[in-house]
């Protein structure tokens, strides 16, 4: 009687063995995953990876990414500081800078965009030229304007980006940058 019960043990065995050599040999499937990575200063990499699901633990390869593809997000109140930024350049205005106002506390806005012009008609130029982009490129009208009664410091607001046109005296005697100087400065370079 204790000759029967390893009988069936050794085919049991058998049959186990037989089935992890079926098991190994099966056609690994293919699964496409998405993967997102957000990078440094809000760049978003998607990545599509080809990954085999085995059918056993033994049978593990990995294939190489298939394709990448880069898309670059800004953000909408840097957008609209570049646009400010880029309708003054459009105008002859000069030594643009722009201001990330973002991590300083008690700052009025997100970014400050400021510049300077030699004569009170370009001033004047210039502030309708930053208001005519922003409308053009983004649809956007300030919330507040001031200054074009006397030309010598034009200030645009909106809300969350300020423009500054100067005439290059009063610029020189308020001196914004060196009041705001912990900001950081966005590079700007006009198209």
């Amino acid at each position: 009687m204790a000759k029967l019960p390893a009988k069936k043990i050794a085919k049991k065995a058998a049959s186990e063995k037989v089935e992890a050599t079926k098991t190994s040999v099966k056609k690994v499937a293919v699964k496409k995953v998405a993967v997102k990575k957000v990078a440094a200063k809000k760049t978003v990499v998607k990545k599509t990876i080809e990954k085999e699901i085995p059918t056993n633990k033994t049978a593990v390869k990995k294939t190489p990414a298939k394709a990448i593809k880069e898309v670059k997000v800004i953000e909408p109140g840097l957008l609209l500081a570049l646009t400010v930024a880029q309708g003054m350049y459009e105008r002859k205005a000069e030594n643009i800078r722009i201001l990330d106002m973002r991590k300083i506390a008690g700052a009025s806005a997100d970014f400050f965009v400021i510049s300077h012009a030699s004569n009170d008609k370009q001033v004047d130029a210039i502030g309708k030229s930053l208001e005519e982009e922003v409308k053009k490129t983004l649809n956007e009208n300030p919330l507040h304007r001031e200054g074009f009664e006397n030309l010598e410091w034009v200030l645009i607001d909106y809300f969350n980006v300020v423009a500054h046109v100067f005439q290059e005296e009063k610029r020189d005697f308020y001196s914004i940058e060196q009041l705001w100087g912990d900001a950081e400065e966005v590079i700007f370079k006009g198209k």
